[in-house]
Protein backbone atom coordinates (compact mmCIF):
# COMPACT_ATOMS: atom_id res chain seq x y z
CA UNK A 1 0.00 0.00 0.00
CA UNK A 2 1.72 3.17 -1.21
CA UNK A 3 -0.19 5.49 1.11
CA UNK A 4 -2.27 4.99 4.23
CA UNK A 5 -6.06 5.08 3.96
CA UNK A 6 -7.34 8.64 3.52
CA UNK A 7 -9.54 8.38 6.61
CA UNK A 8 -6.33 8.04 8.62
CA UNK A 9 -4.00 10.37 6.70
CA UNK A 10 -5.47 12.91 4.26
CA UNK A 11 -4.21 12.67 0.69
CA UNK A 12 -2.42 16.02 0.94
CA UNK A 13 -0.63 15.13 4.20
CA UNK A 14 2.94 13.75 4.28
CA UNK A 15 3.25 9.97 4.47
CA UNK A 16 6.59 8.25 3.98
CA UNK A 17 6.32 4.49 3.55
CA UNK A 18 8.83 2.76 5.85
CA UNK A 19 10.69 -0.43 4.97
CA UNK A 20 9.10 -3.51 6.51
CA UNK A 21 8.43 -7.18 5.80
CA UNK A 22 5.73 -6.94 3.13
CA UNK A 23 5.28 -10.74 3.19
CA UNK A 24 3.94 -10.66 6.75
CA UNK A 25 0.16 -10.88 6.61
CA UNK A 26 -0.19 -8.93 9.85
CA UNK A 27 1.35 -5.71 8.53
CA UNK A 28 -0.81 -3.65 6.21
CA UNK A 29 1.74 -0.84 6.02
CA UNK A 30 3.97 1.45 8.10
CA UNK A 31 4.31 5.18 7.45
CA UNK A 32 6.09 8.14 8.95
CA UNK A 33 3.51 10.93 9.03
CA UNK A 34 2.00 13.40 11.50
CA UNK A 35 -0.78 13.26 14.07
CA UNK A 36 -2.16 16.28 15.89
CA UNK A 37 0.64 18.39 14.46
CA UNK A 38 3.52 16.22 15.70
CA UNK A 39 5.69 13.60 13.97
CA UNK A 40 4.21 10.13 14.27
CA UNK A 41 4.42 6.63 12.88
CA UNK A 42 1.29 4.84 11.73
CA UNK A 43 1.28 1.04 11.64
CA UNK A 44 -1.74 -0.65 10.09
CA UNK A 45 -2.38 -4.14 11.46
CA UNK A 46 -4.52 -6.58 9.49
CA UNK A 47 -6.55 -9.56 10.76
CA UNK A 48 -5.95 -13.05 9.35
CA UNK A 49 -6.99 -13.63 5.77
CA UNK A 50 -4.74 -11.32 3.75
CA UNK A 51 -3.21 -12.93 0.64
CA UNK A 52 0.37 -14.00 1.04
CA UNK A 53 2.71 -16.89 1.92
CA UNK A 54 1.25 -19.36 4.40
CA UNK A 55 4.35 -19.22 6.61
CA UNK A 56 3.84 -15.46 7.07
CA UNK A 57 0.08 -15.61 7.67
CA UNK A 58 -1.35 -13.84 10.67
CA UNK A 59 -3.25 -15.78 13.30
CA UNK A 60 -6.24 -15.16 15.56
CA UNK A 61 -4.74 -17.50 18.19
CA UNK A 62 -3.31 -15.21 20.92
CA UNK A 63 -0.42 -17.58 21.62
CA UNK A 64 0.59 -18.08 17.98
CA UNK A 65 4.00 -16.68 17.05
CA UNK A 66 2.31 -14.30 14.54
CA UNK A 67 -0.80 -13.30 16.49
CA UNK A 68 -2.05 -10.24 14.65
CA UNK A 69 -3.01 -8.06 17.65
CA UNK A 70 -0.01 -8.77 19.89
CA UNK A 71 1.72 -5.45 19.31
CA UNK A 72 -1.49 -3.56 20.11
CA UNK A 73 -1.80 -5.46 23.38
CA UNK A 74 1.87 -4.91 24.19
CA UNK A 75 1.38 -1.16 23.94
CA UNK A 76 -2.06 -1.04 25.60
CA UNK A 77 -0.77 -3.00 28.59
CA UNK A 78 2.33 -0.84 28.92
CA UNK A 79 4.63 -3.85 28.46
CA UNK A 80 6.37 -2.48 25.36
CA UNK A 81 7.41 0.71 27.11
CA UNK A 82 8.40 -0.87 30.44
CA UNK A 83 9.75 -4.35 29.61
CA UNK A 84 13.41 -3.33 29.42
CA UNK A 85 14.07 -0.04 31.25
CA UNK A 86 17.37 0.48 29.41
CA UNK A 87 15.74 0.15 25.99
CA UNK A 88 13.03 2.67 25.20
CA UNK A 89 10.05 1.99 22.97
CA UNK A 90 7.98 4.56 21.08
CA UNK A 91 5.12 5.93 23.15
CA UNK A 92 1.65 4.95 21.93
CA UNK A 93 -0.49 7.87 20.76
CA UNK A 94 -3.71 6.06 19.81
CA UNK A 95 -5.17 2.72 18.86
CA UNK A 96 -8.10 2.83 16.44
CA UNK A 97 -10.21 -0.18 15.53
CA UNK A 98 -11.45 0.41 11.98
CA UNK A 99 -14.70 -0.74 10.30
CA UNK A 100 -12.81 -3.03 7.88
CA UNK A 101 -11.35 -5.01 10.80
CA UNK A 102 -7.87 -3.50 10.66
CA UNK A 103 -6.30 -1.63 13.57
CA UNK A 104 -4.39 1.64 13.29
CA UNK A 105 -1.56 1.80 15.82
CA UNK A 106 -0.21 5.33 16.21
CA UNK A 107 3.22 5.76 17.83
CA UNK A 108 5.57 8.64 18.47
CA UNK A 109 8.29 8.91 15.88
CA UNK A 110 11.73 7.96 17.21
CA UNK A 111 14.27 10.37 15.74
CA UNK A 112 17.88 9.33 15.69
CA UNK A 113 20.51 7.36 13.84
CA UNK A 114 19.07 4.29 12.08
CA UNK A 115 20.11 0.91 13.41
CA UNK A 116 21.73 -0.03 10.11
CA UNK A 117 24.31 2.74 10.71
CA UNK A 118 25.48 0.92 13.85
CA UNK A 119 28.96 0.16 15.09
CA UNK A 120 30.02 -2.88 17.09
CA UNK A 121 30.08 -0.67 20.19
CA UNK A 122 26.47 0.40 19.52
CA UNK A 123 25.33 -3.21 19.39
CA UNK A 124 27.34 -4.07 22.49
CA UNK A 125 25.50 -1.30 24.33
CA UNK A 126 22.14 -2.67 23.16
CA UNK A 127 23.18 -6.15 24.29
CA UNK A 128 24.14 -4.89 27.75
CA UNK A 129 20.81 -3.17 28.22
CA UNK A 130 19.02 -6.21 26.85
CA UNK A 131 20.84 -8.47 29.30
CA UNK A 132 19.84 -6.23 32.22
CA UNK A 133 16.26 -6.32 31.00
CA UNK A 134 16.31 -10.10 30.71
CA UNK A 135 17.80 -10.42 34.20
CA UNK A 136 14.85 -8.67 35.83
CA UNK A 137 12.42 -11.14 34.24
CA UNK A 138 14.28 -14.21 35.43
CA UNK A 139 12.92 -13.66 38.94
CA UNK A 140 9.30 -13.51 37.78
CA UNK A 141 7.13 -15.92 35.80
CA UNK A 142 8.34 -15.38 32.23
CA UNK A 143 6.23 -12.84 30.44
CA UNK A 144 4.37 -11.47 33.46
CA UNK A 145 3.90 -7.74 32.95
CA UNK A 146 4.83 -5.52 35.92
CA UNK A 147 2.84 -4.62 37.86
CA UNK A 148 1.22 -7.79 36.72
CA UNK A 149 -1.45 -10.33 37.26
CA UNK A 150 -0.58 -13.68 38.78
CA UNK A 151 -0.93 -15.20 35.34
CA UNK A 152 0.91 -14.16 32.16
CA UNK A 153 -1.34 -12.52 29.54
CA UNK A 154 -2.62 -15.00 26.98
CA UNK A 155 -1.57 -12.73 24.09
CA UNK A 156 2.14 -13.32 24.70
CA UNK A 157 3.77 -15.68 22.21
CA UNK A 158 3.56 -19.18 23.70
CA UNK A 159 6.73 -20.66 22.18
CA UNK A 160 7.94 -18.21 19.57
CA UNK A 161 11.30 -19.81 18.79
CA UNK A 162 9.96 -23.31 18.24
CA UNK A 163 6.86 -22.20 16.33
CA UNK A 164 8.69 -19.79 14.04
CA UNK A 165 11.69 -22.02 13.33
CA UNK A 166 9.74 -25.18 12.56
CA UNK A 167 7.20 -23.35 10.37
CA UNK A 168 9.76 -22.25 7.78
CA UNK A 169 8.86 -23.86 4.42
CA UNK A 170 11.82 -26.08 3.52
CA UNK A 171 10.80 -28.67 0.90
CA UNK A 172 12.66 -31.96 0.84
CA UNK A 173 14.98 -33.12 -0.55
CA UNK A 174 17.37 -30.23 0.01
CA UNK A 175 19.81 -29.89 -2.93
CA UNK A 176 23.01 -29.79 -0.88
CA UNK A 177 25.13 -30.53 -3.97
CA UNK A 178 23.57 -27.90 -6.21
CA UNK A 179 26.32 -26.44 -8.44
CA UNK A 180 25.73 -22.92 -7.10
CA UNK A 181 26.05 -24.19 -3.53
CA UNK A 182 29.19 -26.17 -4.36
CA UNK A 183 30.77 -23.07 -5.90
CA UNK A 184 29.83 -20.75 -3.03
CA UNK A 185 30.18 -22.91 0.08
CA UNK A 186 33.00 -25.41 0.72
CA UNK A 187 32.14 -29.06 1.35
CA UNK A 188 32.82 -28.96 5.14
CA UNK A 189 30.40 -26.04 5.54
CA UNK A 190 27.68 -27.75 3.52
CA UNK A 191 28.15 -30.95 5.49
CA UNK A 192 27.91 -29.12 8.82
CA UNK A 193 24.79 -27.23 7.70
CA UNK A 194 23.24 -30.51 6.57
CA UNK A 195 23.93 -32.17 9.93
CA UNK A 196 22.46 -29.16 11.71
CA UNK A 197 19.30 -29.34 9.61
CA UNK A 198 18.92 -33.08 10.22
CA UNK A 199 19.19 -32.43 13.98
CA UNK A 200 16.80 -29.46 13.97
CA UNK A 201 14.27 -30.97 16.36
CA UNK A 202 17.01 -31.90 18.83
CA UNK A 203 18.52 -28.41 18.56
CA UNK A 204 15.21 -26.70 19.26
CA UNK A 205 14.44 -29.13 22.11
CA UNK A 206 17.80 -28.32 23.70
CA UNK A 207 16.76 -24.68 24.05
CA UNK A 208 13.89 -25.79 26.30
CA UNK A 209 16.41 -26.58 29.02
CA UNK A 210 17.79 -23.04 29.16
CA UNK A 211 16.65 -20.44 31.72
CA UNK A 212 13.56 -18.55 30.52
CA UNK A 213 12.99 -14.83 30.35
CA UNK A 214 10.88 -12.29 28.47
CA UNK A 215 12.14 -12.06 24.88
CA UNK A 216 11.45 -9.48 22.19
CA UNK A 217 12.17 -12.10 19.48
CA UNK A 218 13.20 -9.66 16.73
CA UNK A 219 16.13 -7.56 17.95
CA UNK A 220 18.10 -6.45 14.88
CA UNK A 221 19.20 -3.16 13.30
CA UNK A 222 15.97 -2.55 11.40
CA UNK A 223 14.17 -2.49 14.76
CA UNK A 224 16.68 -0.17 16.44
CA UNK A 225 17.08 3.60 16.49
CA UNK A 226 20.04 5.19 18.25
CA UNK A 227 18.54 8.31 19.81
CA UNK A 228 20.34 10.92 21.90
CA UNK A 229 18.79 9.50 25.07
CA UNK A 230 19.71 5.91 24.23
CA UNK A 231 18.64 3.03 21.99
CA UNK A 232 14.98 2.66 21.01
CA UNK A 233 13.60 -0.82 20.28
CA UNK A 234 10.77 -1.08 17.75
CA UNK A 235 8.26 -3.78 16.70
CA UNK A 236 6.85 -5.58 19.73
CA UNK A 237 4.76 -8.02 17.68
CA UNK A 238 6.62 -11.14 18.86
CA UNK A 239 7.10 -10.48 22.57
CA UNK A 240 6.78 -13.46 24.88
CA UNK A 241 8.69 -15.94 27.04
CA UNK A 242 11.78 -17.52 25.55
CA UNK A 243 15.24 -18.83 26.37
CA UNK A 244 18.00 -16.62 27.66
CA UNK A 245 20.40 -15.76 24.85
CA UNK A 246 17.89 -15.80 22.01
CA UNK A 247 17.60 -12.05 21.52
CA UNK A 248 21.39 -11.59 21.75
CA UNK A 249 21.99 -14.35 19.21
CA UNK A 250 19.53 -12.81 16.80
CA UNK A 251 21.18 -9.42 17.22
CA UNK A 252 24.50 -10.90 16.07
CA UNK A 253 23.25 -13.01 13.16
CA UNK A 254 20.43 -10.89 11.78
CA UNK A 255 22.63 -7.80 11.71
CA UNK A 256 24.46 -9.32 8.73
CA UNK A 257 22.14 -11.75 6.96
CA UNK A 258 20.47 -9.19 4.69
CA UNK A 259 23.59 -7.32 3.66
CA UNK A 260 22.57 -4.16 5.52
CA UNK A 261 25.76 -4.01 7.65
CA UNK A 262 29.30 -4.83 6.47
CA UNK A 263 29.95 -8.50 7.24
CA UNK A 264 33.59 -7.63 7.96
CA UNK A 265 32.31 -6.53 11.38
CA UNK A 266 30.87 -9.98 12.17
CA UNK A 267 33.55 -11.30 14.52
CA UNK A 268 33.83 -7.99 16.38
CA UNK A 269 30.07 -7.73 16.77
CA UNK A 270 29.76 -11.34 17.93
CA UNK A 271 32.37 -10.80 20.65
CA UNK A 272 31.10 -7.37 21.69
CA UNK A 273 27.46 -8.45 21.89
CA UNK A 274 28.29 -11.54 23.93
CA UNK A 275 30.44 -9.52 26.34
CA UNK A 276 27.77 -6.85 26.69
CA UNK A 277 24.97 -9.35 27.19
CA UNK A 278 26.87 -11.30 29.86
CA UNK A 279 27.69 -8.08 31.67
CA UNK A 280 24.06 -6.97 31.54
CA UNK A 281 22.81 -10.25 32.99
CA UNK A 282 25.36 -9.97 35.77
CA UNK A 283 25.05 -12.78 38.29
CA UNK A 284 21.56 -13.79 37.18
CA UNK A 285 23.01 -16.55 34.95
CA UNK A 286 26.54 -17.95 35.06
CA UNK A 287 28.72 -16.80 32.13
CA UNK A 288 29.28 -20.29 30.69
CA UNK A 289 25.52 -20.89 30.48
CA UNK A 290 25.01 -17.51 28.82
CA UNK A 291 27.66 -18.25 26.20
CA UNK A 292 26.15 -21.64 25.43
CA UNK A 293 22.63 -20.16 25.36
CA UNK A 294 23.55 -17.53 22.78
CA UNK A 295 25.22 -20.10 20.55
CA UNK A 296 22.47 -22.70 20.93
CA UNK A 297 19.56 -20.34 20.36
CA UNK A 298 21.33 -18.82 17.37
CA UNK A 299 21.68 -22.28 15.84
CA UNK A 300 18.03 -23.03 16.58
CA UNK A 301 16.74 -19.72 15.21
CA UNK A 302 18.45 -20.15 11.82
CA UNK A 303 18.69 -23.92 11.45
CA UNK A 304 16.37 -23.62 8.43
CA UNK A 305 18.12 -20.79 6.58
CA UNK A 306 20.72 -22.62 4.49
CA UNK A 307 18.39 -25.41 3.33
CA UNK A 308 15.70 -22.89 2.42
CA UNK A 309 18.22 -20.85 0.42
CA UNK A 310 19.27 -23.96 -1.50
CA UNK A 311 15.70 -24.93 -2.39
CA UNK A 312 15.19 -21.45 -3.87
CA UNK A 313 18.29 -21.37 -6.07
CA UNK A 314 17.45 -20.27 -9.58
CA UNK A 315 14.17 -18.69 -8.51
CA UNK A 316 13.00 -15.71 -6.44
CA UNK A 317 15.09 -15.22 -3.33
CA UNK A 318 12.03 -14.44 -1.22
CA UNK A 319 13.88 -11.56 0.42
CA UNK A 320 12.23 -8.39 1.68
CA UNK A 321 15.24 -6.41 2.89
CA UNK A 322 18.13 -7.97 0.95
CA UNK A 323 18.60 -6.38 -2.48
CA UNK A 324 21.66 -8.43 -3.50
CA UNK A 325 21.52 -10.96 -6.32
CA UNK A 326 21.69 -14.71 -5.73
CA UNK A 327 25.47 -15.00 -6.01
CA UNK A 328 26.03 -12.04 -3.70
CA UNK A 329 23.66 -13.47 -1.10
CA UNK A 330 25.37 -16.87 -1.20
CA UNK A 331 28.81 -15.30 -0.77
CA UNK A 332 27.72 -12.64 1.73
CA UNK A 333 26.00 -15.10 4.04
CA UNK A 334 28.84 -17.61 4.05
CA UNK A 335 30.69 -16.01 7.03
CA UNK A 336 27.45 -15.88 9.03
CA UNK A 337 26.68 -19.53 8.29
CA UNK A 338 30.24 -20.48 9.23
CA UNK A 339 29.75 -18.74 12.57
CA UNK A 340 26.41 -20.52 12.97
CA UNK A 341 27.91 -23.98 12.56
CA UNK A 342 30.79 -23.12 14.92
CA UNK A 343 28.23 -22.01 17.50
CA UNK A 344 26.24 -25.22 17.00
CA UNK A 345 29.33 -27.42 17.31
CA UNK A 346 30.32 -25.93 20.67
CA UNK A 347 26.80 -25.59 22.07
CA UNK A 348 25.71 -29.15 21.23
CA UNK A 349 28.81 -30.98 22.51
Amino acid sequence: MARPPVDLVPADAPAESLTHNTLNGVTGGIWRTRRDGRPAVLKLLAPPGRPGPTHWAGSADPGHWNYWRREVEAYRSGLATTAYPGLAAPAPLAVEDRPDGTVALWLTDAPGRPGTACSAADLGEVAGRLGAGHARWLADPPGRARPGPDRAPDWLARDWLRDYTLSRPVPEPVPWEHPVAVAAWPAPLRAALRRLWERRHDVVAATDRLPRTLCHHDVWPMNLVFADAGPVLLDWSGVGPGPVGEDAANLVLDTFLDGLVDVALLDEVAATVLDGYRAGLGRAVDPATVTRAVRLTGAAKYVWLAPLMLTRLGGPTGQTYDRRDEAEIMAGRRPVLELLVRWAATALD
